[in-house]
């Protein structure tokens, strides 16, 4: 049997043929940049989550940029004021690349044994340039975000979530992207709510901030060659928009198969060389990324490669030891460096079978380091 980690053919497939009549439904319009079409998404995706705005662009790290670069204008924000963001030391790059491309600079903290950004850590590095916390809804759970939001109140803190792999997922009664002053999201073909290329949003409820985003991204521009900013162009386009306003309406079901598949690793891995950090409560998290770990990852990635099960390593290299960022000083994150080392990601798509998925289980309870 061959698993793929997560086969887009076989998604894409299974939302035909409505999704090749949205396609033509945009090609036979004749109008592809700032239509009908993403109106309408920004509205849908908007009332799911909660807010009272979105405002599509072109990809995830653009949204996280606009959503820094907004509350820079906004907030009167200077360079020569150093403003620091604090990061986790343990996600996708994305979220401290959007920092330094806002002109701020990124303080690393450790996560905890959840993968999410430590709220007991993040005061430790708070300092008087400190504007803004970026939580990471790693993996698709939310973080902590009542301790966050505490910390934040308690020292003017601005929060912008970042929630790219976090479509749909829940904190107490709200959505991720409602939880702090604004969200980026990423439609990046292999999200849980993917595009068939590149594509993010911004989600907020504050309308100034909304309409700074909207201004930054369309050049700097309210009108048409009136430029009030320094902007550029991120927008998302007519036909993603299309492809998401369709996808968005299964989204809750895909995430239910991926809880469903989550409680079976959860139940049925039994094997002492793998630890499984989601055993228990499959509720807290949509499973963009099903994470194990293990002291013998690579033995154990061979081991699965050759029973034809694909898998992926999210991430190898913790972000304060990327090449990018080494004038950041050399600190150690305990635990974001052990993950890096440890990490292995299962396939978890919302359509595989359960035939697939005993396989799965069955490979992972035969290996031996």
């Amino acid at each position: 049997m061959r698993v793929p980690y997560y086969d887009l053919s076989r998604i894409t497939q299974s939302f035909e043929p409505e999704l090749s009549a949205a396609i033509s439904r945009v090609t036979q319009s004749g109008w592809f940049l700032r239509g009908e079409s993403v109106k309408r998404f920004e509205k849908d995706f908007s009332d799911f989550i909660g807010v009272r705005h979105c405002i599509g662009t072109g990809n995830g790290l653009d949204a996280l940029t606009l959503i820094l670069l907004a509350m820079k204008e906004l907030e009167g924000w200077k360079d020569e004021e150093q403003i620091e963001v604090i990061v986790p030391a343990f996600t996708f790059i994305a979220s401290a690349l959007a920092v330094t491309r806002a002109g701020m600079r990124p303080v690393f903290c450790d996560v905890g044994e959840d993968f999410l950004l430590d709220p007991y850590q993040v005061e430790a590095v708070i300092t008087p340039q400190t504007k803004v916390l970026l939580p990471v809804h790693l993996y698709g759970k939310t973080c902590d975000m009542q301790t966050l939001r505490a910390l934040a109140r308690q020292y003017n803190l601005k929060i912008v979530e970042d929630a790219a792999q976090a479509h749909g997922a829940f904190y107490m009664g709200k959505h991720a992207g409602n939880l702090g002053d604004a969200a980026a999201f990423s439609f990046y073909p292999g999200k849980n709510l993917g595009a068939l290329g590149d594509g993010g949003a911004v989600v907020t409820n504050d309308g100034k901030l909304a309409e700074m985003v909207r201004i930054l991204a369309n050049y700097g521009a309210r009108e048409k060659y009136t430029h009030e900013v320094m902007g550029f162009n991120s927008r998302l386009d007519e036909i993603h928009a299309e492809v998401l306003s369709l996808k968005l309406k299964r989204l809750d079901e895909d995430n239910d198969r991926r809880r469903q598949i989550a409680k079976r690793y959860g139940e049925e891995v039994r094997n002492s060389h793998i630890r499984l950090p989601y055993r228990r409560n499959v509720q807290a998290s949509v499973f963009h990324i099903y994470p194990i770990l293990t002291t013998s990852r690579d033995k154990l990635q061979k081991h699965m490669a050759n029973a034809g099960i694909e898998t992926l390593i999210h991430y190898p290299t913790a972000i304060h030891l990327q090449t990018v960022y080494s004038d950041h000083g050399q600190k150690t994150f305990r635990n974001s460096e052990r993950f890096a080392a440890e990490e292995l990601s299962l396939p978890i798509s919302p359509l595989l079978s359960d035939g697939e998925i005993q396989y799965i289980i069955d490979n992972l309870n035969d290996y031996k380091p």
